[in-house]
């Protein structure tokens, strides 16, 4: 009799915890740029054609451009993929030309307040 009262109080414990835990990771506003995405794709093409000279770069085909957006709608931790030839430099002058974008990004919202989140954005150079 005590090892199903046992058994019974860790299914309830188990069962309990992993529903906190579902709860806390619910964001109920996704971070968006004005315009939506493809709009931000564009402006961030118009300053990478402004700023950097893509011909020191072996860059051809779709990156994968992966970033964090803070509460205050600004951008940080810039990852490219795939990596290229020279890719510190090219993944610091990416991060230069994205800094130039002026817009900023309005933030995720999770239960009215706002959060860091993750954007992935696919480009494609040719």
């Amino acid at each position: 009799m005590k090892k199903y009262i046992l058994l019974y109080f860790l299914f309830v414990g188990f069962t309990a915890f992993s529903q906190e835990t579902q709860n806390e990771n619910r964001i109920s506003a996704k971070a968006e740029f004005p315009g939506g995405d493809s709009a931000f794709s564009q402006e961030y093409m118009k300053m990478i054609h402004a700023y950097i000279d893509l011909g020191k770069y072996a860059v051809n085909g779709q990156f994968v451009f992966i970033f964090d957006i803070d509460t205050h709608g600004k951008i940080s931790n810039l990852e490219v993929l795939p990596k290229v030839k020279n890719s510190e430099m090219f993944i610091e002058d990416m991060q230069f030309a994205i800094t130039r974008v002026k817009k900023k990004w309005t933030p995720a919202m999770k239960e009215g307040v706002p959060v860091i989140s993750k954007k992935v954005i696919k480009i494609n150079f040719t």
